[in-house]
């Protein structure tokens, strides 16, 4: 699959749920209304539309959510698409916060999945208390070291939050070093209709690696997962640290994913509104090539990028739709 601008779109990113057992403050509203479930794919509807996008080239495919792990009987999608690794699909993953995986972390590398992206934007309890709103960081960590014991490639992703954890990164870059996780701080993305103003959280990461680099050497790589984070190595421990910056420089230039939302809408860039409705085309008995000529003529709509502005003025986020309901 070819979008308008030569990019190669290899990368699908499934959300399965609007649903998670924390309320992270960056991501939704403390009362959040979810959605009913006849508006939501079965599982059997998401494998159908996850085997004809790797029929049509997709070779990654990352699970999210909401909290993706919170849904009914998910392992049976991981272990369906987990059979498709290496015939088709090249790699299976999961974006989580790290509440369930200390139930699901062996099952998952059974399925197939070799990485998991753990959030966790903090290693201060109280703080990681106010962040979530529901959470303990004891059952995340313990959900972490269980993908590692499991022997799961763990990812950490923080959100960097101007005033909340920006003191933390040494850190949390030492601690990852020590157990031999990678780190990715990503830019809070003005997404949602949550409480509080987002400019007041931002942090520019150009500012967040300058204050690293003055302990910590960082080294340019080319080590790419397929995603939009430009990593570094840390000298020091061995590891990586990624940037995701939506903000301070787009990555849409390189950009190769879509994003699949558990309604079966398609979303061909986070950062706009246009969108291709999955689910009314399988629910309407359209066939498989249906389907795939659906995927195909949205793939030919894809934006050549986002923009990510937040509106001081009419103090409203530049995309009304909540990360949960996209897909982290």
């Amino acid at each position: 699959m070819i979008d308008p601008f030569g990019r190669s779109i290899t990368y699908l990113r499934v959300s399965v749920t609007d649903r998670c057992d924390l309320r992270c403050v960056y991501c939704m509203a403390e009362d959040m209304t979810f959605l009913p479930k006849a508006e939501v794919l079965s599982l059997e509807e998401l494998d159908r539309i996850c085997s004809a996008f790797i029929r049509l080239g997709t070779k990654k495919i990352r699970i999210t959510g909401g909290e993706p792990l919170v849904r009914r009987d998910v392992m049976t999608l991981f272990g369906s698409l987990g059979r498709r690794i290496g015939a088709g699909l090249d790699e299976l993953t999961v974006t989580t916060n790290g509440t369930q995986l200390a139930r699901y972390a062996t099952a998952l590398r059974e399925a197939g999945v070799r990485r998991v992206n753990v959030s966790l934007d903090t290693l201060d309890g109280p703080k990681f208390k106010a962040i979530t709103r529901l959470g303990r960081m004891e059952q995340t960590l313990d959900g972490i070291f269980a993908a590692k014991a499991a022997g799961l490639a763990v990812k950490i992703n923080a959100v960097a939050m101007k005033g909340v954890n920006e003191d933390e990164f040494d850190a949390m870059l030492a601690w990852c070093g020590e157990h031999s996780f990678d780190l990715c701080l990503i830019e809070t993305m003005p997404m949602g209709d949550i409480t509080g103003d987002r400019t007041d959280q931002y942090l520019p990461l150009s500012i967040v690696r300058s204050r690293l680099r003055k302990r910590w050497t960082l080294s340019e790589t080319d080590y790419r997962t397929g995603g939009p984070a430009r990593y570094f190595t840390v000298e020091e421990t061995g590891r990586r640290v990624g940037f995701i910056t939506p903000m301070t420089h787009n990555f849409c230039e390189s950009c190769n994913r879509v994003r699949l939302t558990c309604t079966g809408t398609l979303y061909m860039c986070l950062g706009q509104d246009d969108q291709a409705d999955l689910r009314r085309v399988m629910r309407s008995g359209g066939s498989d090539d249906a389907l795939e000529q659906a995927i195909v003529e949205a793939i030919g709509r894809k934006p050549k990028g986002h923009d990510f502005i937040i509106d001081r003025r009419q103090d409203r986020p530049a995309v009304a739709r909540h990360m949960s309901v996209t897909g982290g």
